[in-house]
């Protein structure tokens, strides 16, 4: 006679219950630890925010964030207002960097209005407006902050990747690729044209500010190529709004 373990019905009803215990577990833990995960993603947008307007550690060569003890107070210090723009509407949020650019993406995708949040930041007497961005690489997601004047150039960004490769487009969040943005425009002749990775661009101490492009880096031609459509598409949406800062 076969033991009771050995039927089907028994296997059936074992992976069954195994299942509704792992699925009770995973629910359980998701549900303790999403304090902790909405937390921590508070703290990441906070710091990429401050970066790319220029509050940061950093040092002569490293990309370094505002501690994670410091980075609430530091935000509250040096952004001033949180706007949530949605066609022509305007409105102040202080919850606006908790919204899901991805999600927004995919909204607007199916037709709905998207929402585009902006940071306003005060430092050293310059007013910085901070859009966040996001894009696809080589391999998967890229995003970023761009900080801009009033007249749309760039004052500092900051560049992240969800898998790009090790020594080429993961190189997009290093200081020697973000640092060139500093100071280029976005705008030509009074049009938004956005700034281009180029090859080509022959400009390696990126002098000339005024190009719309800065250089590529050696083997990451797909993931710039990400980046430069990332700015191009992303930021031209916030076109509308600079353009009421100059009539104002």
């Amino acid at each position: 006679m076969s033991k009771r373990t050995d039927s089907n019905l028994y296997t059936v009803l074992f992976a069954a219950g195994m299942v509704l215990v792992v699925g009770a577990l995973l629910a359980f833990f998701a549900s303790a630890l999403k304090p902790t995960i909405n937390e921590n993603k508070r703290i990441e947008k906070q710091q990429n925010i401050l970066y790319a307007m220029g509050v940061n550690e950093n040092d002569e060569t490293s990309a370094i964030f505002v501690s994670k003890d410091k980075v609430a107070d530091v935000f509250a210090k040096y952004i001033t207002k949180q706007l949530v723009i949605q066609g022509s509407k305007v409105t102040e949020d202080a919850k606006a960097y908790l919204i899901d650019v991805k999600k927004e993406q995919t909204s607007a995708k199916e037709g709905n209005e998207r929402r585009l949040p902006l940071f306003v930041g005060e430092k050293d007497g310059k007013t910085f407006y901070i859009a966040p961005i996001r894009g696809k690489g080589l391999w998967d997601a890229i995003w970023g902050y761009v900080a801009m004047d009033a007249d749309m150039i760039v004052q500092g960004a900051y560049f992240d990747h969800k898998g790009e490769t090790a020594g080429l487009g993961a190189n997009i969040k290093q200081r020697f690729f973000m640092d060139d943005f500093i100071g280029e425009h976005l705008m030509k002749d009074g049009s938004f044209k956005g700034i281009t990775i180029s090859k080509s661009n022959n400009d390696p101490k990126n002098e000339d500010k005024t190009d719309n492009e800065v250089d590529a880096i050696a083997g990451a031609t797909i993931t710039g190529d990400g980046v430069s459509a990332m700015i191009k598409s992303e930021l031209k949406k916030y076109v509308s709004f600079f353009n009421t800062l100059k009539t104002n």
